[in-house]
C-alpha cells in the first residue's frame, strides 16, 4: 500500500504520478502483472476523485493506493462531509461525468461517511477479464 496526503494546491498529475509509480513497482514488488488497460484506468480514477476532491472539500486531501483482492483500490479522504450524487448518464449534460465514467470502469465503488469528511474507494480490476462482472455505486 501507499499513500500520500496532498496540501490541495498541487498538480493533479502529481496524484497520477504516484499511481504511476505504484503501478511501476506491483510487478516486481508482489508479482502481480498490470495491463496498460489496468494503468489507464487507474490513472483515470485517481484523476477523477483527486479532481473532486480539490474542487469540492477546502484543504487537504489523502489518496491511498493498494493492491488487494485481484484488484488495484483508489481510495481518497477529503474534509467535506457532503456525499457526492452520481447522476445518470445524460448525453446533453456538459460536465459532471467524473463519477458516472469512475463507476462505469470500476469493478466495485464505495462512499463511506468518515468522523471527519467522507471516503471514496473505487477498485479496478487486474484482470483484463471483462466476465467478472462491474460493480455500481453505493453509499456505505
Amino acid at each position: 500500500m501507499v499513500s500520500a496526503v496532498f496540501a490541495g494546491d498541487e498538480k493533479i498529475a502529481d496524484a497520477r504520478d504516484l499511481a504511476l509509480s505504484f503501478l511501476a513497482d506491483l510487478p516486481t514488488v508482489h508479482g502481480l502483472p498490470v495491463s496498460e488497460r489496468v494503468t489507464d484506468t487507474v490513472e483515470l480514477v485517481v484523476s477523477e476523485l483527486v479532481t473532486n476532491a480539490r474542487k469540492h472539500a477546502p484543504g487537504p486531501y489523502v489518496l491511498g493506493l493498494e493492491a488487494c483482492d485481484g484488484a488495484v483500490e483508489v481510495s481518497v479522504w477529503d474534509s467535506q462531509p457532503t456525499l457526492p450524487t452520481i447522476q445518470a448518464p445524460d448525453p446533453h449534460r456538459i460536465g459532471r461525468h467524473g463519477l458516472e465514467i469512475v463507476t462505469t470502469l470500476c469493478r466495485s465503488f464505495e462512499i463511506h461517511r468518515e468522523p471527519v469528511g467522507k471516503r471514496i474507494k473505487a477498485a479496478v480490476a487486474l484482470s483484463d477479464d471483462w466476465g467478472t462482472g462491474i460493480g455500481g455505486p453505493r453509499a456505505v
